[in-house]
């Protein structure tokens, strides 16, 4: 059940950048695109010195966190072609950004890309909203509205180690519709463009596209990110974040 009161039922689902019936495994989605309207203008140099930005974040990219933003997720890529990332959570107190966690992660298994397209193995660079959460597991005491379903299950024909991915999952507005379950299978800028990026739990290596990370550190973000506070996502290795 999704919080609200809302239903959501799916017959056949895209999960993690899957098309139609089977499961792939955190795949891809559209171009790294702006989160939202409302972009506001760099504050000083993206080295962490200056309080009023998150560090390591260059002026591309920080011009699109909207205006509105009060919690910034910051994925840094530990390089183009690695899979290896650091995962942070910073929030906003009047003008000023504190980073209140920090936690290991994984990318997609090729890296990076900034022009993703389904099953290159790569997450894309971009800063995106979110939204919607969901996953196999009861509601932790999610913020964000969260559907509950068996459907999120990865099958049991993959590598065990990745049977509980999606027992919590947050979805990246990236290619999706913005207000329904991570599931839900629709990609606005088409099926090739990838779809179905998440947060979710790790396996202890690389995905398909989407951003892994422990239980502790989803669960820790389920019950933090607030939809009144505008979470967005802002990831990419290392370089293209301060580019």
């Amino acid at each position: 059940m999704r919080k609200n009161g809302a239903r959501r039922a799916a017959a056949v689902v895209a999960v993690c950048g899957v098309m139609a019936i089977s499961l792939s495994g955190c795949g891809g989605s559209g171009r790294a695109s702006a989160a939202g309207d409302g972009a506001r203008g760099a504050h000083g140099a993206p080295d962490g010195t200056d309080p009023e930005r998150v560090p390591g974040i260059g002026d591309r990219l920080w011009r699109r966190v909207p205006a509105d933003s009060r919690q910034v997720v910051v994925v840094y890529g530990a390089g183009p072609n690695s899979p290896d990332a650091t995962g942070a959570l910073f929030t906003r107190h009047g003008s000023t950004w504190e980073r209140t966690r920090s936690w290991a992660a994984h990318n997609g298994r090729h890296g990076w890309t900034t022009d993703h397209h389904e099953g290159d193995q790569r997450s894309p660079v971009g800063v995106f909203t979110l939204s919607d959460a969901g996953g196999v597991l009861a509601d932790p005491g999610a913020r964000l509205p969260y559907t509950r379903s068996a459907s999120f299950q990865a099958p049991h024909w993959w590598n065990k180690a990745s049977w509980h991915d999606f027992d919590y999952v947050i979805a990246i507005d990236y290619n999706r519709v913005k207000g329904t379950a991570p599931n839900d299978p629709t990609r606005p800028q088409g099926q090739a463009r990838g779809g179905g990026i998440w947060l979710h739990m790790d396996h202890g290596g690389g995905t398909s596209a989407c951003v892994s990370q422990s239980k502790e550190a989803m669960r820790y973000l389920l019950r933090t990110l607030d939809p009144a506070q505008h979470p967005v996502v802002v990831m990419g290795d290392k370089a293209e974040l301060r580019g």
